[in-house]
C-alpha cells in the first residue's frame, strides 16, 4: 500500500514534519559555513548521554602560552544544557576524566552560552542553578552570555511588527519556531518561550550570575532582548546588554570574519575576563 503521508511543517531543510506525526531531522546544518583551520586549535567529539547518543565537541589551544594555567570552560549550548553541563561536573569529580579536557580546563571558571534557542536554554539554566551553581560543585559557573536569544510572547512587539520584512529571521519563521516548540494547546506567553509570562519564575526573587546579552541591531527579537535586559537590570541584577548596529539574527554565523563579528568575539572575551575573579 502506498504511503500516504504527507508533509505538513518543515523548516529550512533541517525539520520536517509528517502528518502521520513523524518528524525527520538532518543531520545538515541549514547553511553551511566555510571555517579555515590553521592549526592553532584541537578539538574532539565526545558522548555525554550514551542513550540518545548526545555528543559535546570539545575545543582547545594546539599551543597552550603557559603549561601551567588552566583556561576557562566556556560552554555554547546547542540543545540538551542541563545534561552537558552536569557531564562536566561528571569530570571534574571523575577518578578517571578525560584529561585531553581536564588537563587545560579550570571547572572554577565556567561560563555558560547559546546563540537563538541556545540563548534561551541559557537563560532557563542561568535560573535553574541559580547564583553560585552550588549543585554543580566544584564546577562553578561565572556567568552567562546570551546571543541574540530567542523569547516570544502573545504580543507583539513593535520590532516584530514594524522591523525589516527580508529579515533572515522573518515574523513567519519566528512563529512557525514556535509553533512546533511549545505544548499543544499552549500559547507563546508559556515559561519556555516568554521569561516574564504569567506562569514563568518570578525572576526578580531569584539570585542570579552576571549576564552578558548581545543582540543584532535588525534583529526582529531585539525589543524582547532588551526588555529582558532591562527588567532584569531593574531587579538589581548583574546584567549587560550590547547591541550591534545594522546587523541581523545570526550575523556573527553567516559571517564569522566580518567587523562586527570580531568586535562580538572582544565583548565577549572582555566579560569573560571580568568575571573570573
Amino acid at each position: 500500500m502506498e504511503d500516504s503521508k504527507y508533509e505538513v511543517e518543515e523548516c529550512r531543510g533541517v525539520l520536517r514534519v509528517y502528518s502521520d506525526g513523524t518528524i525527520a531531522r538532518s543531520s545538515k546544518p541549514s547553511f553551511e559555513v566555510s571555517i579555515h583551520d590553521d592549526g592553532s586549535i584541537l578539538w574532539k567529539d565526545v558522548v555525554f548521554e550514551a542513550m540518545h547518543n548526545l555528543q559535546l565537541r570539545l575545543y582547545k589551544p594546539a599551543y597552550p602560552t603557559s603549561s601551567t594555567a588552566k583556561l576557562p570552560v566556556f560552554y555554547y549550548i546547542h540543545g540538551d544544557g542541563y545534561a552537558a553541563v552536569k557531564w562536566l561536573q561528571d569530570q571534574a569529580v571523575s577518578n578517571e576524566p578525560d584529561t585531553w579536557l581536564t588537563d587545560v580546563a579550570d571547572f572554577s571558571r565556567v561560563f555558560i552560552s547559546g546563540d537563538s534557542a541556545g540563548g534561551n536554554i541559557a537563560h532557563h539554566l542561568a535560573v535553574r542553578l541559580q547564583a553560585g551553581s552550588a549543585e554543580l560543585d566544584p564546577v562553578r559557573v561565572r556567568g552567562y552570555v546570551y546571543l541574540l536569544p530567542f523569547f516570544g510572547g502573545t504580543k507583539r512587539t513593535k520590532f516584530e511588527a514594524e522591523g525589516p520584512k527580508e529579515a533572515f529571521l522573518d515574523i513567519e519563521l519566528i512563529d512557525r519556531f514556535w509553533r512546533l516548540s511549545i505544548p499543544i494547546g499552549s500559547t507563546t506567553d508559556h515559561p519556555i518561550v516568554n521569561p516574564f509570562g504569567p506562569s514563568s519564575p518570578n525572576l526578580e526573587k531569584i539570585d542570579l550570575d552576571p549576564i552578558l546579552v548581545l543582540v543584532g541591531g535588525c534583529d526582529l527579537l531585539k525589543d524582547r532582548a532588551q526588555d529582558y535586559a532591562n527588567k532584569l537590570k531593574s531587579f538589581g541584577k548583574n546584567i549587560e546588554y550590547v547591541e550591534f548596529e545594522g546587523q541581523q539574527h545570526g550575523f556573527f554565523t553567516i559571517n564569522p570574519n566580518s567587523e562586527a563579528s570580531k568586535k562580538l568575539m572582544l565583548v565577549i572575551k572582555k566579560f569573560i575576563q571580568d568575571n573570573s575573579s
